[in-house]
């Protein structure tokens, strides 16, 4: 079994975890309805994606 043989200092500890940082969800506004959505992803709010209808039972509010 492999063991260290000296002790990893907290500065080369702290280097090998910089790349593990959350990073913030990037967020855009529904063209339709000004609310904010994921990109890519159909607006929860009208119901409408690229510029069409999805959802037929939510209704726009443009």
């Amino acid at each position: 079994m492999a063991v260290p043989k000296k002790k990893t200092s907290k500065s080369r500890r702290d280097m090998r975890r910089s790349h593990l940082a959350l990073t913030p969800t990037n967020v855009s506004v529904c063209p339709d309805c000004g609310e904010s959505k994921l990109p890519h992803h159909m607006c929860d709010n009208c119901g409408t994606y690229n510029g069409r209808q999805i959802l037929k039972n939510k209704r726009r509010s443009a």
